[in-house]
């Protein structure tokens, strides 16, 4: 765990839970896992809120426990989980472009509460949706629930771990910890519930709050039965399942640009066609036949079977091998060498790093020096058609930032500079590496930068938000365009001019977050797809 990631995850918990649960989840990242006590005792914070910090961690996943067999529960916090927290609008935009407004609301509520029943997410996202309707219309539960039917199937949402039945009904004193079992079975079954109803406005309830008494409200409650057939199946987003489907855009974005639209159209497909069968760490995809990709491909994509078959073996034929041939059954059989994907994907992001930091002339020498593995200082000189002051001068600059390496091959024992061979080298992986370290802080400056500029315009902000309120309230009860303006006002020119600097740089700043997190992905899955080959 790098100093990098550890100050990301402080501001990220800080962010998103406050400054207690930042202190009890750092704390858990330094030292490892720990039981209660010491982490109250070390942090200096009482048990109580110890114990509601170790609840909301343990709610969002970024902490799991575990029971020794002296009976001790020790806490350890998920890091990687916790850096997650990055990509959750991408996981909200992901879903609002695959399933519309509600199976974006869906992902939004089980991000922002970590674990939710199937019930209570559908019915909050109806009474959320209803809010955003015209007056007089309403979302149907009945909706919502089959879009949430629709996320389990495509593996989207999943259950979280149970505890089992049999330690209930064990008559023996109960374990210190639950121990939460995972049934791949059920993982994306969805209970059958009969959700029959509309979502509500939260006016008209707040009306009916005021006009009645508090002692009658909770009765709806308890005489609602819809939950009960929910009741203890908790769900949670499938941020693996999201990679997946990052991963997969970013093959098909790449062969877009590398071939073209038809092409990148079949590799899609075939993606899709495996998405479900294939696991996600798998460094191929399933076998496909020619045939079972023509049948697939999208209706109204007009290419003959012909066609499609030179395709398949332009793409099987290319340097980047994103396509290889297994068989030749069916018409012949075809995969997608997600590693290799991956690994040109990861290349790819390298040399652009290097063009942007250090030039085209570098870009030059590193792209050569990548392709041909090992080469002497010469080599690469005459290879480049760089003249030689100019070759080693950009060879020790990216060389001292580590985008290469140098490999000493003596020719005798002694290591006498004379009797050495000089090989200069990419080694991917540690390059990959030391770019993912500088991601993560440059992600970490970013939002303390968005922070300050917050921070310095807070009076600023909070004068706004109080003239917007007044006007939507004005507003509600039909005031009259004058006071309206008079309102208005009341923000002067200058302010109104600094609040638009405020906004276009927070916009600045948080689409930096996101550009930054793309490569953070795609260097985090060729890294993890890497160490799982070796």
């Amino acid at each position: 765990m790098t100093q990098a990631e550890i100050k990301l995850c402080s501001l990220l918990l800080k962010e998103h839970f406050g400054e207690i649960v930042e202190k009890i989840g750092v704390h858990l990242i330094r030292t490892g896992s720990q039981p209660l006590r010491v982490i109250a005792h070390d942090t200096g914070t009482s048990l109580d809120q110890v114990k509601k910090a170790l609840c909301v961690l343990i709610q969002h996943n970024l902490v799991i426990y575990q029971v020794h067999k002296r009976g001790v529960v020790e806490y350890e916090a998920q890091c990687s989980r916790v850096l997650r927290m990055l990509r959750y609008p991408r996981y909200i935009y992901t879903t609002k472009t695959l399933y519309s407004d509600t199976g974006e609301l869906i992902v939004e509520e089980l991000l922002l509460n970590g674990k939710m029943t199937m019930s209570a997410v559908v019915k909050k996202v109806a009474d959320r949706l209803t809010e955003t309707m015209e007056d007089g219309k309403t979302m149907d539960y009945a909706e919502v629930s089959n879009t949430f039917v629709r996320l389990a199937d495509t593996h989207f949402v999943q259950r979280c771990p149970l505890v089992p039945t049999i330690e209930n009904s064990d008559l023996g004193p109960p374990p210190p910890a639950p121990t939460l079992v995972v049934n791949e079975k059920d993982m994306y079954l969805v209970p059958k519930l009969s959700l029959i109803g509309k979502g509500k406005r939260r006016r008209s309830s707040d009306e009916d709050a005021a006009g009645e008494p508090r002692a009658k409200r909770p009765k709806h409650t308890t005489d609602n039965k819809e939950p009960i057939p929910d009741d203890g199946i908790y769900w949670q987003a499938n941020l693996e399942r999201f990679h997946q489907h990052f991963r997969d855009q970013a093959i098909v974005s790449a062969v877009a640009n590398r071939m073209d639209q038809t092409s990148s159209e079949i590799v899609r497909t075939m993606l899709r066609m495996s998405e479900i069968t294939t696991p996600s760490s798998a460094p191929f995809t399933q076998p496909l036949s020619s045939n079972e990709i023509f049948r697939s491909l999208p209706v109204g994509y007009n290419i003959s079977k012909q066609v499609l078959d030179q395709y398949l073996t332009l793409l099987a034929d290319d340097p980047l091998e994103f396509v290889g041939k297994s068989g030749d059954s069916g018409g012949g059989m075809y995969v997608i060498n997600l590693h290799k994907a991956l690994a040109s994907l990861a290349t790819a992001t390298l040399e652009s790093v290097v063009q942007e930091r250090f030039g085209s002339r570098c870009a030059r020498i590193f792209r050569l020096v990548l392709q041909k593995k090992h080469l002497e200082q010469k080599q690469v000189e005459d290879f480049a058609m760089i003249p030689a002051k100019e070759a080693k001068d950009m060879l020790y600059k990216m060389l001292s930032e580590n985008f290469i390496s140098l490999q000493e091959i003596p020719k005798t024992p002694d290591h006498a500079p004379s009797r050495t061979f000089y090989l200069y080298t990419v080694n991917v992986l540690s390059a990959a590496r030391m770019l993912l370290h500088r991601c993560y802080k440059s992600i970490a400056n970013l939002i303390e930068r968005r922070q300050f500029e917050t921070k310095e315009n807070k009076r600023l902000l909070e004068k706004s938000q109080r003239v917007e309120a007044i006007i939507a309230s004005m507003q509600a009860t039909g005031a009259e365009e004058a006071q309206l303006q008079e309102i208005e006002e009341m923000i002067t020119a200058p302010e109104r001019q600094q609040l638009e600097t405020l906004k276009r740089n927070v916009n600045k700043l948080d689409a930096s977050e996101i550009q930054v997190d793309e490569t953070i992905f795609l260097l985090e899955s060729y890294i993890e797809s890497t160490m799982k080959r070796q």
